[in-house]
């Protein structure tokens, strides 16, 4: 077997080798790329050499681990005759080889030249070298010489319009230029973007970019540099040229008001309608809102009037409008949103203009079914399910879902001192959302302004089984919001209950099953809880354009979730009975015990792109469990577990911990494999190989541990002293498959510390496979 472990991990490198020359498919007097460098001597400090290698156009075939050219080396692999498809298949896998081009190698001296001068290298010259010292390679290295950049010394502002210069001027200390910076292009470009932004969100319909420009004023022999901005504003002296403009300097410094706004909710967006030949059923004028209703009013005029920002009077703002995007976006019943402004004249020197909302609504209902058959030993089962949604129920793009699943086996054997001869299993799961926040004591703003969505959910499980039937039912109420570019989630969850209740079973059956493990009998027995939690998620992740120069080179993600529970039912119960041991006499509600804890649980993570194809991730997680008051131990399904996915792979699913705890029996003593404490650290290189297929290497350190000492988990308890030492290793591969859409992991680790008491401690100097190993299969990335 541990052939087969050493197999597994060499198989990538054998690979490799057996992709054959990398000049097999270069023509004859044509030479492989096989390196492109860029070499900035001291005086560009600033500059980034990554940066500057996406400025050209012709790049090397890719690296993994930034030497193995396997995408190549695959398409080696193929022959000669694209007839067969095997030769034609593996070419598509691979990467055929980056041939040499002289011209584009000129070109790339120019590219890198203008790349330099916009960011302030007005003197800088770049050189290309080649280099051929292997028959039918070719090596490429340009030489930058940045020279001394120009830095800005002043910078001037020439506004004709006053109102305009009131809005500009206040806020210079933040524009992207500034006294002292290099002369730096992008920057200037970025300051333009940010002043349109602003007058066009205070009624500057007709803004745009263009009408700011900048003139750099340098001295012979200086590398300062006066920079002056100009606004152009009409000066009342347009000459006819001027007057030929199809939007004149006059109509750029024109503020525009909302004179009207007008929604057409069944809006043709593929047929490219005209604006003033809809086919309107019924207009509805709502609070200074006129809404055209075509055959149907699928939703109410509240909720159009709700989810709109653009009112009449104000001022026209871009910023309004994202917000109408965004809260319109909201409602699932919706296909398409699109915002037009017509101009319609002018009154008192302010511009006028009409809004458009124009919404096209999709299918509000669809149905689902599914069907499993299953074999147990000979037993055979059958399971059904039946799903159904509306996105519309009530004209408010409430979401509701529904779904109910009805499951039967048989059991044959023996069936002496059972209370059924079979599994039977049904559920139900209702759902409601509404997109918008639904809470009383609340004012119609502050509603609008929160943008967060409500959610109502119920389920109900009742199970059959041999030895007992069991219902389990939740309820709950949350609600969830993001900012603008949905870097920040945040859930708030006021109330979810959960509540398992057993009306029968056999005689002594959780004596028999759990005589002495709390953790197995409170499974099975009746209990209650009733939380309130948060969570909160943040990433700096931007989102991805087509025109963007060059990667996020580090993305971090900060994960928190945190919940309390019994709070609200223990000081009801105080004040009725008051008891002095909570833990052996517990209170109880409707005579069922009710759990009381505290808990927190965070994770932070950091990847660092390399470039759009092999990155390194790294996380840190922690979480802490505190029962209390009413509860001597967390619920079962609320305490921590190790080992798993996405926990330290080297152990399978709850068979990791807690602390230096020895498992026994794996088919029992899972149900003791879960802690109050929980600790991970992970890295892991990624590397996307080709076709969907990546590769990942990982190394992972953790465990859990219990926060009192347990009788049924010795060597369990979290002790500062010994903490470490019980941290348990694991390394190990995977491999994925990215459809874009999802990921499917296959993550294969091998322990390397063993912190179990009578355990091998460590298994990375003496490996066994069947003893060291675990698989795991999951959808999406670990961290």
């Amino acid at each position: 077997m541990k052939h087969n472990y050493l197999l597994y991990l060499l198989a990538p490198s054998v690979l490799t080798l057996a992709a054959c020359s990398s000049t097999r498919h270069v023509p004859d007097d044509s030479y492989l790329l096989n390196s492109v460098k860029i070499n900035v001597d001291s005086t560009g400090k600033t500059l980034d050499d990554t940066e500057l290698l996406t400025y050209l156009r012709q790049q090397p075939n890719h690296k993994m681990l930034w030497s193995l050219k396997l995408r190549l080396g695959i398409y080696n692999m193929s022959g000669s005759d694209t007839t067969k498809w095997w030769n034609r298949w593996i070419r598509k896998l691979g990467e055929p080889p980056v041939i040499y081009d002289p011209t584009l190698t000129t070109a790339g001296v120019s590219q890198l030249t203008q790349a330099l001068v916009n960011k302030g290298y007005l003197s800088a010259r770049v050189e290309a070298d080649t280099s051929s010292p292997k028959s039918k390679k070719m090596n490429v290295e340009y030489k930058v010489h940045a020279g001394t950049p120009h830095v800005v010394n002043s910078v001037n502002y020439e506004i004709a319009d006053s109102v305009i210069s009131s809005l500009v001027l206040p806020d210079t200390a933040r524009w992207a230029m500034r006294k002292g910076d290099m002369l730096d292009r992008n920057a200037l470009d970025l300051q333009r973007q940010l002043i349109t932004q602003r007058l066009r969100n205070h009624g500057y319909f007709n803004f745009v970019k263009e009408d700011i420009t900048f003139e750099a004023d340098t001295t012979a022999g200086s590398y300062d540099v006066d920079l002056t901005m100009r606004i152009a504003t009409s000066d009342g002296d347009d000459d006819d040229d001027d007057a030929s403009l199809t939007i004149s300097a006059q109509q750029m410094a024109q503020k525009y008001v909302v004179r009207r706004v007008i929604c057409v909710t069944d809006y043709e967006a593929s047929s490219g309608a005209d604006l003033y030949s809809m086919n309107v059923k019924d207009t509805v004028n709502y609070r200074n809102l006129t809404i055209l209703y075509g055959d149907r009013r699928y939703l109410r005029p509240a909720v159009i009037y709700e989810n709109n920002f653009i009112r009449p009077g104000e001022e026209y703002s871009e910023r309004d409008i994202d917000r109408t995007y965004k809260a319109f976006s909201r409602l699932e019943i919706l296909k398409f949103i699109n915002v037009r402004f017509e101009p319609v004249g002018e009154i008192g020197g302010l511009g006028m203009l009409d809004a458009y909302i124009l919404l096209t609504p999709g299918k509000s209902q669809s149905m689902s079914a599914e069907l499993e058959g299953t074999n147990s030993e000979g037993d055979f089962g059958v399971a059904v399910g039946l799903g159904y949604s509306h996105r519309n129920i009530g004209r408010g793009s409430e979401s509701f879902n529904a779904k109910v699943r009805g499951a039967y086996e048989a059991i044959s054997g023996n069936l002496d001192g059972l209370i059924h001869n079979r599994y039977m299993e049904y559920s139900a799961d209702l759902s409601l959302q509404f997109p918008k926040f639904k809470a009383p004591f609340f004012s119609d703003q502050f509603k609008r302004s929160v943008n967060a969505s409500t959610e109502l959910h119920l389920s109900m499980n009742y199970q059959e089984r041999p030895e007992y039937t069991r219902i389990v039912s939740t309820a709950g109420w949350s609600y969830k919001w993001s900012d603008r570019f949905t870097r920040n989630r945040h859930t708030f969850t006021p109330l979810d209950i959960n509540y398992v209740y057993l009306p029968e079973s056999t005689n002594d059956f959780i004596n028999q099953i759990a005589p002495d493990n709390p953790l197995l009998r409170y499974s099975y027995e009746d209990h209650f809880i009733m939380r309130l939690g948060y969570s909160f998620y943040h990433t700096n992740k931007r989102p991805e354009t087509p025109w963007q120069r060059s990667i996020q080179k580090n993305i971090y993600n900060v994960r928190v979730n945190a919940e309390v529970a019994g709070n609200l039912l223990f000081a009801i119960s105080s004040i009725f009975t008051h008891r002095s041991n909570f833990h052996s006499d517990p209170y109880k509600i409707f005579g069922i015990h009710y759990s009381q804890y505290f808990k927190i649980d965070s994770d932070f993570s950091l990847t660092h792109r390399f470039d759009t194809r092999q990155s390194v991730a790294a996380r840190v997680g922690l979480g802490v469990g505190v029962p209390y008051g009413n509860s001597a131990i967390l619920p079962f399904e609320k305490r921590f577990y190790g080992g798993g996915a996405n926990g330290v792979r080297g152990w399978a699913v709850r068979t990791l911990g807690p602390g230096a705890f020895a498992s026994v029996n794996n088919a029992t003593d899972f149900m003791d494999q879960c802690g109050d404490i929980r600790f991970i650290m992970s890295a892991e290189y990624r590397a996307r190989l080709f076709w969907i297929l990546e590769l990942a290497a990982f190394v992972d350190v953790g465990n859990i541990w219990t926060i009192r000492n347990y009788a049924n988990q010795p060597d369990g308890l979290f002790r500062f002293s010994e903490f470490y030492k019980q941290l348990a290793g694991a390394y190990g591969l995977g491999i994925r498959l990215d459809f874009d859409y999802f990921l499917l992991r296959f993550d294969m680790g091998m322990k390397a510390h063993n912190p179990a008491k009578g355990a091998e401690p460590w298994p990375l100097l003496h490996p066994r496979w069947g003893r060291d190993r675990a698989f795991h299969f999951s959808i999406g990335y670990p961290f």
